[in-house]
């Protein structure tokens, strides 16, 4: 059954592109298998923007034994001179004689003309097999390419009563070792993680990230500060130098404190607005020009209430822990009023369920 042999080797394509996101912006994440006579021959992924493209990989490894065999690419091979020449050209060069594509590139510089290529050389041409797995793969791609802004995720943890700390303002911690482990790997994948004064001013946080892989890397770091209120001896402002760090802010008022701040390597943008409300909706084609195509949001329940409120959310991450914390003064994870008519409450799409350890976790795309 050839359907289901190429199935089976776009997945394993799949999990190859999955190890480099978080790595490859403003590149997608590609991963590519080459397959004769039943046999995989070479394989390889994008590894981070300006490296080797995934199929040059997959065709190094295969060297003679590319002629006459299959090559199966998560995304369509790009048809354009960049940082590295086009793909397509390499694959018919190298005499591959059928290529099974998961998806097409919506990038204008590509958009149909690496399979147009293979095509006018002879080279058969498959597309849509795990289709859907690969749009999902490369979200934060597509988002930016039609939009020019990241893909915006909100992760947060609360009690099984809606809580997200207790009266006090203590919240260590709310869900389980594993999950916050779960955590860490997102951030291993997104290329910033965003929280607000708040969070940083309540708990100190790192906001890098702690795993045992050899490979880990730390994301952008993006607080949102109207005042600049974050002390100098925070330690986000002590590690700037260590890892990028950008403070979204209303208006600069303290000049001093911001050349301060910037001397310890941190940027800063003035977006205007108020200190009470950021306007981070101005804040995102910056974020995407300089690279960041994905965002991770653990801010508390002010951030959570602006970036709902004002549709920012694409995705979510909502932890449920069996524990309960009671009290009408412990915070909830979305601050403000919320929505008047029920009519009004914000659903989710392609809804997931998944229990670690204790907690559940729902994951689900915003349907605005």
């Amino acid at each position: 059954m050839k359907i289901d042999k190429d199935s089976t080797y776009m997945q394993m394509a799949l999990e190859l592109a999955r190890k480099g996101l978080g790595r490859t912006s403003p590149n997608p994440a590609v991963g590519a298998v080459i397959v004769k006579n039943g046999k995989v021959v070479g394989q390889g992924y994008h590894k981070k923007a300006g490296t080797a493209h995934a199929e040059v990989l997959a065709l190094e490894e295969a060297g003679p034994d590319a002629r006459g065999a299959t090559i199966y690419v998560t995304l369509e091979p790009c048809s354009h001179y960049g940082k590295t020449p086009p793909c397509a050209l390499a694959l018919v060069k190298a005499g591959i004689k059928r290529a099974v594509i998961a998806c097409k590139d919506t990038n204008p510089k590509v958009d149909g003309g690496g399979i147009e290529i293979l095509q006018d050389n002879g080279v058969e041409i498959v597309t849509g097999i795990l289709e859907k797995e690969a749009l999902r793969l490369n979200e934060f791609f597509f988002k930016y390419i039609e939009h020019k802004i990241p893909f915006i995720t909100l992760k947060t943890a609360m009690t099984l009563d809606g809580k997200i700390a207790a009266y006090s303002g203590d919240s260590r911690w709310i869900s389980g070792d594993k999950s916050r482990y779960f955590v860490h790997t997102l951030r291993n994948q997104y290329d910033a993680v965003m929280a607000g004064i708040g969070t940083v001013l309540t708990d100190n946080p790192r906001l890098n990230t702690r795993l045992l892989e050899e490979d880990k890397r730390d994301a952008v770091r993006i607080i949102v500060d109207g005042n600049l209120d974050i002390p100098l001896n925070n330690q986000i402002v002590q590690t700037a130098k260590e890892q990028t760090t950008i403070i979204l802010t209303s208006t600069v008022k303290n000049q001093c404190k911001a050349e301060r701040l910037e001397n310890m390597g941190i940027r800063i943008i003035e977006l205007g607005g108020t200190p009470e409300a950021v306007p981070i909706e101005k804040a995102l084609p910056i974020l995407g020009e300089m690279g960041i195509l994905s965002i991770l949001v653990e801010g508390g329940a002010n951030i959570n209430a602006y970036m709902l409120e004002n549709k920012l959310v694409d995705k979510v991450y909502w932890f449920i822990a069996p524990k309960l914390i009671g009290g009408k003064s412990a915070p909830t994870p979305v601050a403000g009023n919320g929505i008047t008519l029920m009519k009004d409450a914000v659903l989710l799409d392609e809804i997931e369920y998944k229990q670690i350890e204790k907690d559940i976790l729902i994951t689900g795309y915003t349907r605005w």
